[in-house]
């Protein structure tokens, strides 16, 4: 039987709640950036819960470690292009300061469970 264990992860269920958060965040960029920043940003922020569960399904604590790093890079992107999202004026500096807050959070969260993976 497939296991969904990752779904249990405190990380994982606040990561989901925080890709929400960023597809409504773009939902004030403009039409312009359909195609360009909006698609990246989602994209990337959608490889943060994938990599927890893909990486949570591995065998190996080396190969789990591995897919977390995925899943921080990604986070770390997001953030990023949000900050550009910002300085773009699509987004504002309050709305930017509260993702800032779910994301350090989460980052340290996936930094504590790579460690441990990596036992």
């Amino acid at each position: 039987m497939v296991s969904f264990a990752y779904r249990k992860l405190n990380v994982y269920q606040k990561a989901l709640l925080w890709v929400l958060d960023v597809y409504r965040l773009c939902k004030f960029f403009p039409d312009v950036e359909r195609i360009a920043l909006t698609s990246q940003v989602r994209r990337a922020a959608v490889s943060v819960t994938s990599n927890i569960a893909e990486g949570m399904s591995r065998s190996s604590n080396k190969e789990v470690a591995h897919f977390l790093e995925i899943s921080f890079g990604s986070l770390m992107e997001v953030q990023s292009q949000m900050e550009i999202a910002q300085l773009l004026n699509y987004i504002t500096k309050d709305q930017l300061d509260l993702l800032d807050v779910k994301t350090v959070e989460i980052a340290k969260m996936l930094s504590g469970l790579k460690a441990a993976k990596k036992l």
